[in-house]
């Protein structure tokens, strides 16, 4: 009988392990996914970035069992699709997305250690502040300019056609 169970243990060791060390990895990286959305949603807290947005749309991949992250991505997603947020609306919108954050820092074990006043209160140097700004009052001012390029493209040619018309009716004359 000894016999028996020894070659038992011989055959199912090997099989064990290989399935311990497979759920280990999987383990392992589905945290190190989470850790990822984490980071990149606290490195982008001011803003918006084409990772924040990545992050957010694979949530419900990534923590589809994380009962509470899921919740308050879908209240921050909700908050998201307000089309002209008021300031009051922005704020909650905020709120939602520190929400959101701190589920993830309590659901990687962070409870203690990424606090809501850490998560609300991001470094943003002001000259990083001043050049985002200037940046995007550059962008406005060139859609402003292409606006009007595409609003004389269609005045132009009109006066043209008009001052063309009225040195004929002067030369009928």
């Amino acid at each position: 009988m000894i016999e028996f169970l020894n070659f038992i243990a011989i055959l199912l060791a090997p099989v064990i392990a290989v399935l311990i060390g497979q759920w280990l990895q999987n383990h392992s990286e589905k945290r190190k996914d989470k850790l990822a959305i984490f980071k990149t949603l606290m490195i982008t807290r001011n803003g918006w970035s084409y990772e924040s947005v990545r992050a957010l749309n694979i949530i419900d991949i990534v923590f589809s069992d994380e009962k509470e992250v899921i919740k308050n991505w879908k209240e921050y997603y909700d908050k998201l699709r307000i089309e002209n947020p008021t300031e009051t609306d922005l704020q909650k919108i905020k709120e939602s997305q520190y929400k959101l954050i701190e589920s993830i820092a309590i659901s990687l074990g962070y409870k203690d250690k990424i606090t809501w006043e850490t998560i609300q209160n991001p470094y943003y140097p002001k000259g990083m502040f001043e050049a985002d700004q200037m940046q995007r009052e550059f962008q406005n001012g060139q859609l402003a300019w292409a606006q009007m390029a595409g609003l004389l493209k269609n005045i132009v040619p009109a006066q043209i056609q008009k001052m063309g018309n009225n040195e004929e009716q002067k030369k009928d004359n």
